[in-house]
């Protein structure tokens, strides 16, 4: 247990607003020591109100509050989520990619405060404690998780809260426990604990019923893997993924419902929203079929999927996180084009590609040409077809044949 009667300085807080958050801040100075308590709110693309719920908390606490945008960083970071083809047990990285970014901004302004050490309201059952504290143990500030290292339940912060009057509103924020970036939206807890419980439409805001509506063409254009336009208007990427949030969220695209495996070996159901990260990975992986070889292909998805697990432990900054983005950036050279994504019924799903680096030549696999180029004749493919599988079908007769004498051979000593 921390000694109340240590000074410490000044904490940097992970702020909210929320009931975690909240009661962190007086139990910060009463059961850590800390002179004062400083709370950080990084914008990611969370909805408005949260910022005003925050803003108005902390002004309620009497709490210093710094306000950080880092949507463009995060917007970054998204896209080359994108380059990776970045996804986890079949949904999109969201949350995961944005903690590092938010840690990191903490930090900057603990760093630039003075502060002595850093908090977070995360618990010691998620991954968030571990995206937020790689980041912050490369400092040379303390770290704490109040939640996690006082064993707090969510029946004690309420009873805290009340008890102390604290600024919170029924001690949870509502039914279901919900994170938002401009990248994804997730929805947790309450009756979704249950794996059995078939969820309505309540519980989904960026996604409209995908039932009903006419189908639409939206198309993307790439420059070396990154997307920089939209139906052929230039957008910066935060721009470009609110626009199609909205645009393929209208068609309900982007919705997930995955039993999930956390870091700490915990299986968890979540539910989740991600319009325009499913219309970017359809398109992005429908423009590297047309443009890259083979080969390039079938190595890089062991690439993308080690990336994916590095980003969503949070570990963006490790020297094999950039190695792999060191070969995926060689890979996108040549992932330039566009792609149009069809949006119906709620799925995107792509329905042309153009690249001037297309791997392809119409004349070579048409039906309609009889050779396959000036010097490779259809008839050419007769020697490779003898030879392909022969080691297959000779392996096969070896077998048969060795079976066939072992059953002989049994009946022969049964006589």
């Amino acid at each position: 247990m921390p000694n109340p009667n240590d000074t410490n300085g000044t904490v940097a807080l992970a702020f909210s607003g929320g009931l975690d958050t909240t009661v962190c801040v007086p139990l910060l100075k009463e059961e850590y020591g800390y002179d004062d308590v400083i709370g950080v709110t990084v914008d990611v693309g969370q909805p408005e109100p949260e910022f005003d719920e925050a803003e108005e908390t902390a002004e309620a606490l009497g709490l210093d509050h710094f306000v950080v945008d880092a949507k463009d960083e995060f917007a970054d970071l998204c896209l080359d989520a994108v380059k990776a083809n970045a996804t986890y047990q079949g949904y999109p990285l969201g949350t995961a990619l944005a903690r590092p970014v938010i840690a990191e901004a903490i930090l900057n302004v603990a760093e630039e405060q003075g502060c002595t050490a850093l908090a977070h309201g995360c618990t010691g059952k998620g991954n968030d404690q571990l995206r937020f504290e790689t980041v912050w143990r490369d400092s040379d500030l303390n770290v704490h998780a109040p939640v996690r290292e006082l064993g707090l339940t969510r029946e004690w912060e309420q009873e805290y809260a009340e008890e102390r009057d604290l600024p919170v509103e029924g001690g949870d924020g509502g039914r279901w426990s919900i994170d938002t970036n401009i990248w994804s939206r997730s929805v947790e807890g309450s009756e979704l604990e249950d794996p059995s419980y078939i969820p309505g439409d309540e519980i989904y805001d960026w996604t409209e019923s995908p039932s009903g509506k006419e189908a639409e063409l939206v198309e993307i254009e790439f420059e070396q893997g990154e997307a920089v336009a939209v139906d052929g208007e230039e957008l910066d990427p935060v721009d470009l993924i609110a626009t199609l949030n909205e645009q393929a969220g209208a068609h309900g695209v982007g919705r997930t419902d995955t039993m999930e495996d956390r870091m700490l070996g915990l299986k968890v159901r979540e539910n989740y929203e991600h319009p325009a990260a499913t219309v970017l990975l359809t398109a992005h992986e429908a423009l590297e079929g047309l443009v890259l070889t083979k080969e390039e292909r079938s190595f890089k998805k062991g690439i993308d999927q080690e990336w994916a697990e590095k980003g969503y432990q949070g570990l963006v900054k490790a020297p094999l996180f950039r190695a792999l983005e060191g070969f995926i950036d060689e890979t996108q050279q040549r992932v330039t084009g566009t792609v149009t994504v069809k949006l119906e019924g709620g799925h995107a799903r792509p329905v042309s590609r153009e690249s001037p680096y297309a791997c392809y030549a119409e004349g070579h696999a048409s039906f309609n040409t009889e050779a396959v180029t000036d010097d490779i004749e259809q008839d050419d493919a007769t020697g490779v077809a003898k030879y392909h599988g022969f080691q297959e079908r000779l392996a096969n007769k070896v077998s048969e044949a060795a079976d066939a004498e072992a059953a002989n051979k049994a009946v022969s000593d049964d006589d």
